[in-house]
């Protein structure tokens, strides 16, 4: 799950370099969302580059918030 990834960012040295393509899909993901800045890896470029977390984006940071507030 993405959400589980951001956690799981946020307490890694950044840059994080991950090469897992389910980890490579949770970036992605967070991408979009707005919550990370990454380097992704092309589609269709051959060789298996790994995606780059730059930073967790402010909004990242709310969401994790939000997340440690939420009863699970």
């Amino acid at each position: 799950m993405p959400m589980d990834f951001l956690k799981k960012v946020e307490h890694e040295t950044l840059p994080l370099a991950v090469t897992d393509p389910r980890d490579i899909r949770n970036v992605a993901v967070l991408v979009a969302a707005g919550l990370v800045e990454a380097i992704l890896p092309q589609e269709g470029v051959p060789g298996d580059l790994p995606a780059v977390v730059l930073r967790i984006t402010p909004p990242g940071r709310d969401e994790l918030e939000r997340l440690l507030e939420t009863p699970q």
